[in-house]
């Protein structure tokens, strides 16, 4: 029987959708929550939860689907439900508080507050009942109820405290980044890696891509193979584990065991775009088939499943279906045998099927995550099959089983748009654009990114951070800016139309202007934002890069690109500002030392000037985008034109000419240019010779 619908029946967040028939008496965070607690004199019980998250559904079939549980909690508190993923200000925010109270961090997040929103207590996942010494709802309600009424001032202090030590700005003493701190970064990346595995530290198992991003750059600046090795083994690991989907494409959240076999089923759009980038990367530094094919497959995931009508990008996919953990992605031996009749002897051989499983308790469940043990290369030469015979009937096989499996129940779909993880795809596509000479991807990529000016862009010149069913909410933050202008920058650089570096470029001085800290560094939130307990400014690359390791780099591309040292000077500022954090542990932060690895440098200007229709110029850009060169800016000049639009945004490039006719390549350093080329191998050996 459908309850009747509690307040957030209004919002458009699928998370908050998913609790608005919940007995709990839900509030959305606004200001009808907090008044209504100082009128009724009531803390405030606050859940922080995301509609893909595994435990977030545990809590609430247990607990805020109990009637007695809601009785408890209706009667105690004010009850307000967060989205992490439209609200990660809060969620920074009450994740620290959190961490600062117990020492751990998870979700759901939950915490009681005081009615102007201090915490004094937090926890993650909790039971309905206690159990193994885990405290449970039933009997938390009454002690804290209790505590409120018999020791308000304890109660007051403890709020007052907490709120003391996450406000607490102090930063560490700057100290000076340099090349020495990317060789720091290597040796504890070095000393945390997995070799029999790949990937860094023990299970859970996280992919981390700018990790692997980091070390490529490493590779190209020092040359030492075993940072090459540690990017290879990782992504091969990863691509024949149980956390890729070997049927449908995609990879899943983390793997639960050091094998990446097992993995935390749901599928994140930023894990599918920042990985996507790491394939590519490794496909330019090292030519390596396997690589582009698996970026490939990444995206035919993301674009047949992941992609709205309009053209924007879906966030997540959920780890359940019909109650259970992985049901959609597993298969028994029977199952296999009935989608794939004869072949399915092929299928078990390849995909290591077995008859008891190797899914669950005991793994005799017959439940099957499918993988490889090897690279399909040597699979083929082991059934002495020739590769292209034995690619092509996979694929034949692969879609006899992903139509199969289209028919079981899919698992929820968060079909929100965010702008900074849609950002994050646009980059990963138009980087496979220029590296695949694929203008197929190119085209995604602005569709996508029209998707957000369009939509997601109000004409006072600030982005919103999530549409859903045709409503645009919340003013973005910091990582909507910056996640959005890298994508814009790389769609520059795969298609040369101007219209989208301008609008990058239109988008850091907003962000310049309303998140800047003349301290340095960038705030998570607009200086006209609601005023929560802290304004923070993060710096920590952790699932995603931090918005501010992000801008850092892209506004070294922004100053290398317009000649304008103002971009550049503010990079410095940030470096200079986290110095001090980031040398404490410099491995937590490796896509800030990717920017700092541009900053360091040489890093080169290239610019082509050329007919965008001409064969030599597409040939000219191809050899480009192929090659790993991570520390260059692109820029594309039309021949001919002495005003043309990127004329009037980078100077320089005013008196930059054609030779004979054809497609001219000027590869530069610190704006100082080689003689001008007209043959693609004299480009690239004079970027060889663009020493680290």
């Amino acid at each position: 029987m459908q309850r009747c619908a509690n307040r957030l029946i209004q919002e458009k967040s699928p998370y908050l959708l998913q609790h608005a028939h919940n007995p709990v008496d839900w509030f959305p965070w606004g200001t009808e929550a907090f008044e209504t607690a100082r009128r009724e004199d009531k803390p405030i019980f606050l859940s922080i939860g995301y509609s893909t998250c595994h435990w977030c559904h545990v809590m609430e079939k247990e607990s805020f689907e109990d009637d007695d549980v809601a009785k408890a909690m209706n009667d105690a508190f004010v009850n307000i439900k967060v989205d992490r993923e439209e609200r990660p200000d809060l969620d920074s925010i009450y994740m620290t508080a959190c961490m600062t109270m117990t020492g751990s961090s998870g979700w759901p997040l939950n915490l009681i507050l005081t009615p102007d929103k201090k915490p004094f207590f937090a926890s993650t996942y909790i039971p309905k009942e206690s159990r193994f010494g885990r405290i449970g709802i039933l009997e938390i309600v009454p002690k804290i109820i209790n505590i409120w009424k018999q020791n308000r001032s304890d109660v007051i202090q403890m709020a007052h405290e907490v709120v003391s030590a996450i406000s607490d700005s102090s930063i560490p003493e700057r100290e000076d980044l340099n090349e020495d701190t990317l060789h720091e970064t290597y040796g504890m990346l070095l000393d945390a890696f997995d070799e029999m595995h790949g990937g860094f530290g023990d299970s859970p198992k996280f992919p981390t891509p700018h990790n692997l991003t980091f070390l490529l750059r490493y590779w190209h600046r020092t040359g030492d193979k075993m940072a090459l090795f540690m990017v290879e083994k990782t992504l091969s690991a990863m691509r024949n584990g149980g956390i890729y989907d070997q049927i449908g494409y995609g990879f899943h959240r983390y793997s639960t065991d050091t094998g990446w076999l097992v993995p935390h089923f749901e599928k994140m759009l930023y894990d599918q775009a920042l990985i996507a980038m790491a394939y590519i990367e490794a496909y330019q530094a090292t030519g390596k088939e396997e690589y582009s094919i698996t970026a490939k497959e990444i995206f035919s995931y993301v674009l047949r499943d992941m992609t709205s009508p309009e053209g924007g990008f879906y966030s997540a996919e959920d780890a359940d279906s019909e109650g259970e953990e992985g049901k959609f992605y597993l298969w028994t031996e029977e199952e296999i045998k009935g989608a794939a009749g004869e072949e399915s002897e092929f299928i078990k051989k390849v995909f290591n099927v077995d008859t008891g499983g190797n899914f669950g308790e005991g793994k005799s469940t017959k439940k099957n995550i499918l993988h490889l043990k090897r690279r399909l290369d040597e699979i083929a030469r082991k059934l002495k099959t020739p590769e292209a015979e034995f690619y092509e009937h996979l694929l034949f096989l692969r879609a006899k089983l992903l139509s199969a499996r289209e028919k079981r129940v899919h698992p929820h779909k968060d079909d929100k748009i965010m702008t900074d993880w849609n950002g994050l795809m646009i980059a990963a596509l138009a980087k496979g654009a220029q590296a695949f000479d694929e203008p197929y991807y190119a085209r995604a990529a602005i569709g996508a990114a029209d998707f957000i000016i369009s939509k997601m862009h109000d004409k006072e010149g600030f982005l919103y951070h999530r549409y859903r069913d045709g409503e645009n909410a919340v003013k973005g933050f910091l990582d909507d800016y910056a996640f959005f202008i890298s994508g814009l920058i790389e769609i520059y650089e795969a298609t040369f139309e101007v219209n989208y570096l301008k609008e990058a470029i239109d988008l850091m001085d907003y962000l310049l202007i309303n998140f800047w800290d003349e301290d340095g560094g960038f705030y998570l939130t607009a200086n006209d934002a609601e005023n929560n307990l802290v304004r923070k400014k993060v710096i920590y690359d952790g699932a995603t890069p931090s918005g501010n390791s992000v801008a850092m780099l892209n506004l070294l591309r922004l100053g290398r690109i317009t000649a304008d040292p103002g971009f550049e000077k503010k990079a410095e500022l940030i470096a200079k500002h986290f110095s001090g954090t980031v040398a404490k542990m410099p491995f937590a932060f490796t896509n800030f030392m990717t920017a700092l690895d541009f900053a360091i440098g040489p890093s080169s200007e290239v610019v082509i000037v050329g007919d965008t229709q001409g064969k030599d110029t597409r040939a000219m850009l191809h050899a480009l985008g192929k090659a790993f060169y991570p520390d260059k800016v692109v820029i594309f000049r039309p021949a001919g034109t002495g005003s043309s639009e990127i004329v009037r945004l980078a100077g320089y490039l005013k008196n930059m000419s054609s030779r004979e006719g054809k497609a001219t390549a000027y590869v530069c350093q610190n704006y100082s240019c080689k003689f001008p080329t007209i043959d693609i191998e004299k480009m690239m050996e004079l970027l060889r010779t663009i020493k680290k």
